[in-house]
């Protein structure tokens, strides 16, 4: 058959694929999960399995194929606009046309998120090694909803973008898969799941060349997708269902947070293209970079890791200090940093509502700083408020009314007898957070955690760590 258009997709291609995809849909009952994460890869997934079941009877669509989407709360807020708008779109033409097609936008847990995570907690960027966000923020909010289809169902088939030809490794993951049949593998991790890439022999060029000459059955103008890419000069960062999915970086966009990567090109290049009211979140995403590199540290992170212990690490150029969660002086400025770059897009940018933390992070970033780091004087509310003129409507404490008044009495018992503030203030939390209750068991085990701690001021560790450098080097 002669060819859609210059690439090499051809009409015979094309209608093996979509023969392919009707041949699984019939082939059993069980329902279908697309991956959807707005780029070109699963659009064009989308539109292939939407056209394949119109082109079937009605009584033979018979089983929910439901489209998801991954909402990490970090999106690049033009990417966040794109999904939102386009997965609204894909439900209600889906309804419209009496497809079995349901749309659903999965999140992270509040207790989970980037922002909780990093200020509430000091949890260091992620970096190469150390990519705690992945799991937290992708892999379990896709996992628990496959999960929950799984328990209703039994089994489930995940539709995925995946393509050979987008690189050697991803490739090679797809062809160490379990097949299960000619067209399903068996999900790495979740039992009774089945993985199906429809395009897994597709070139980028095929990709696009179906997208631009065939009409979305939702509205969207495919071309948009082109204009988005050109400004980006990247690809897409893929659904993550489990951890052989390439993280994104590098090129892709994705997360305007993510600091794997030195430098965030897809954002310079957008910014470079007159997105320019992204500047504020580049120099953010920067400014946490910087806090990666060894020689900074010192500066920005303590030397106890957050179970209170000073530890170790034995490497090649001797042994060295595994440091801990961010100082709590840096959470606060990366806090007023960013609610002021969020500030500066609703004032600059496409949609003045824009998010970059939710409330309900901000509640629980409160609680955490209160009730495990031991911040009496509740400053959160008052960064809040100089920054945005605004209050929200923050619970009250009322736990006797503790405070700055009181941790700053606490200080001064502490330097008469000697000992370390954070020892007593450890102490008196334990109490707080075990007020009221009708049976206070564990409140033994949280004195002793506390008591276990290593409370040598930071000087003295640091005093060690050199003395320990200096007879390595001798």
């Amino acid at each position: 058959m002669s060819p859609i258009n210059k690439g090499k997709l051809t009409k015979k291609m094309l209608d093996k694929t979509v023969q392919l995809i009707q041949d699984v849909y019939l082939s059993d009952s069980r329902p279908w999960v697309i991956g959807y994460s707005g780029g070109k890869d699963s659009s064009c997934v989308v539109q292939l399995v939407w056209n394949a079941l119109t082109k079937l009877d009605k009584e033979q669509r018979n089983k929910p194929v439901y489209v998801i989407t991954s909402d990490t709360l970090v999106e690049t807020p033009a990417i966040e606009h794109h999904l939102a708008t386009s997965i609204e779109q894909i439900g209600t033409a889906a309804k419209e046309q009496g497809l079995p097609i349901q749309t659903h936008i999965v999140k992270p847990k509040t207790n989970d998120t980037f922002w909780v995570n990093i200020l509430g907690r000091g949890y260091p960027a992620p970096y190469s090694n150390f990519r705690w966000c992945t799991d937290r923020l992708k892999i379990q909010p896709t996992t628990v909803f496959i999960q929950n289809t799984v328990a209703e169902y039994g089994e489930v088939v995940i539709l995925l973008g995946a393509r050979k030809a987008e690189s050697n490794t991803r490739a090679q993951v797809m062809d160490r898969r379990t097949l299960v049949g000619e067209s399903l593998s068996r999900h790495n991790d979740l039992p009774n799941a089945f993985v199906f890439t429809p395009v897994e022999d597709w070139t980028a060029e095929d990709v696009w060349t179906y997208l631009l000459n065939s009409k979305s059955p939702w509205g969207f103008n495919n071309r948009e997708l082109v204009t988005m890419y050109r400004n980006a000069q990247s690809g897409e960062c893929p659904l993550v269902i489990d951890r052989t999915t390439p993280s994104c970086g590098g090129g892709r966009f994705g997360c305007w947070s993510c600091t794997v990567v030195a430098r965030d090109r897809s954002m310079e290049n957008m910014i470079d293209n007159g997105e320019e009211w992204m500047r504020p979140l580049l120099e953010f995403r920067d400014f946490l970079t910087l806090t990666q590199e060894p020689a900074t540290k010192e500066k920005y992170r303590e030397h106890r890791r957050r179970s209170g212990r000073v530890e170790w690490a034995k490497t090649e150029d001797g042994k060295k200090l595994i440091w801990g969660p961010y100082k709590m002086k840096w959470r606060y400025a990366f806090l007023r940093q960013l609610l002021q770059a969020q500030e500066d897009i609703r004032e600059h940018g496409p949609n003045p509502n824009a998010y970059l933390i939710q409330p309900e992070e901000l509640h629980k970033i409160r609680q955490l700083w209160m009730h495990e780091e031991g911040v009496w004087d509740d400053p959160l509310p008052k960064i809040y408020e100089e920054v945005t003129g605004q209050k929200l409507d923050w619970a009250e404490d009322d736990f006797s009314g503790m405070g700055g008044a009181e941790h700053q009495l606490i200080q001064e018992v502490a330097n008469e007898f000697s000992l370390p503030v954070g020892l007593l203030t450890g102490l008196f939390d334990v109490e707080r957070n075990h007020d009221g209750m009708s049976r206070r068991s564990g409140i033994y085990q949280e004195i002793g955690k506390v008591l276990r701690k290593d409370w040598r001021p930071r000087e003295e560790v640091l005093a060690e760590l050199a003395a320990i450098q200096k007879e390595e080097a001798e």
